[in-house]
């Protein structure tokens, strides 16, 4: 069993604006479709600029398991997002789920 505690939560992609130097998304293999432009510079990941971002990336599976459905292809935000530093409490927050057990960050 895997357990990378971000495959049972989801919080940070339904957060965040998941934005991005727009360029990004090619050198990154983003599929077309999956991201949405900001402005002339920066692009965002699809369904997060919004007043209650949701990726459309996001896939809850059964058992409320998570997957990112473009992990391989992923922008440098969600690459930064670490289980347990600032960002995730600050998610985890937002939807009343409390903070990462200090266990599950090693």
């Amino acid at each position: 069993m895997d357990d990378n505690p971000c495959l049972a939560c989801g919080a940070c992609c339904m957060r965040y604006r998941v934005s991005f130097y727009w360029a990004e998304a090619d050198e990154r293999g983003l599929p077309a479709g999956w991201t949405e432009q900001v402005n002339a510079h920066y692009a965002c990941m699809a369904g997060t600029h919004a007043a209650q971002p949701r990726c459309a990336a996001l896939e809850t599976g059964p058992g409320g398991a998570v997957a990112c459905r473009v992990y391989p292809h992923r922008p440098s935000p969600c690459r930064e997002v670490e289980p347990g530093d600032e960002t995730c409490r600050r998610a985890r927050a937002r939807h009343g789920l409390a903070p990462l057990p200090v266990a599950a960050l090693s």
